[in-house]
């Protein structure tokens, strides 16, 4: 979304089509400044890749693809599957595959990526996801990146006026080893509803609610979301007036939806996917896990962000 954003301040006239897996395309229609969402379900066809349903879809899925033609087609993510929809793009005459030409420090990369590309874009191999495909992108295109990240999300929060302000506590993640205990959820719910702020608890799955119901408990302030799909959820999220959370999805929503955020890490990682280069956004790290006190102290120490008014 990051480079979507360069893209336009940069190059106003183009036109930028995006490939996303289904799961996400609610979220890239939310982007600014994207004008086609080409959906595909890569991880569901390559479960059954001979069935009539995946044939079906396969074939439907490339010519909504290819009935553009591309001045360039830049892949982000330098995997084979990535890499085969770069291959499978129609370019103009002049169009170019572009791609990364070597895999940056705890990322994925595929060799096959590489051979598509007709342009290998050398990047610096520590460096942050979103600067990442920043970066890939300028150098792409031959623009340079003279401002701090924008995302364009585009929410529509509702208005808690008269209310107590609302905090999201972003618990869940697909790795139980990024989860934060339980207990130090609930004792930094109580600093939270002692300050002020009434509490949501977002869940995905069966073991979500149930932490969720757990880290509510008793506390009258504390509400369990129900499951929302993610256009849904980020509406949500940005009628909050800030989200402590792991290093998760949503927390990486929080951050491209300009909230006051606390991102917590007991992996030495917040470097490449946590928030940076802001004020109302900060991660915390520690071995097993960061204490309460320390995400608090983060927490308070945020500068309140005008914007999520």
């Amino acid at each position: 979304m990051a480079a979507v954003q360069d893209i336009r301040r940069a190059l106003p006239q183009a036109q930028i089509d995006w490939v996303v897996e289904r799961g996400f395309g609610a979220l890239v229609r939310r982007c600014a400044g994207v004008n086609r969402v080409i959906e595909c379900e890569l991880r569901r066809w390559r479960k059954a890749p001979v069935s009539a349903q995946t044939r079906n879809d396969w074939r439907s899925f490339r010519t909504e693809l290819q009935c553009e033609t591309y001045d360039a087609v830049i892949d982000l993510q330098g995997l084979s599957k990535s890499a085969l929809v770069s291959w499978l793009a129609k370019l103009s005459p002049q169009g170019r595959r572009y791609g990364m030409a070597l895999q940056s420090e705890g990322s994925s990369f595929e060799a096959p990526a590489r051979w598509v590309a007709d342009v290998a874009i050398k990047l610096p191999t520590h460096i942050h996801a979103v600067e990442r495909s920043r970066q890939l992108c300028a150098r792409a295109l031959g623009y340079e990146l003279t401002q701090r990240p924008a995302f364009g999300l585009k929410a529509h929060g509702r208005s808690r006026s008269g209310a107590r302000p609302l905090v999201a506590l972003v618990h869940g993640t697909s790795r139980a080893d990024k989860q934060w205990p339980l207990q130090s959820w609930q004792a930094l719910a109580c600093r939270l509803i002692e300050q002020g702020y009434d509490l949501a608890l977002p869940c995905g799955n069966d073991a979500e609610e149930q932490a969720a119901c757990h880290i509510a408990g008793s506390l009258m302030q504390a509400q369990v979301w129900p499951r929302l799909e993610l256009d849904a959820l980020t509406d949500a999220l940005a009628g909050c007036a800030g989200v402590i959370g792991v290093d998760s999805g949503l927390s990486h929503i929080a951050v491209a939806l300009d909230l006051r955020h606390v991102q917590i890490y007991n992996f030495d990682t917040a470097w490449r996917t946590g928030p940076s280069d802001c004020p109302h956004q900060r991660s915390v790290f520690a071995r097993a896990a960061p204490t309460v006190d320390a995400v608090w102290q983060a927490w308070l120490g945020l500068a309140e962000n005008p914007a999520a008014r």
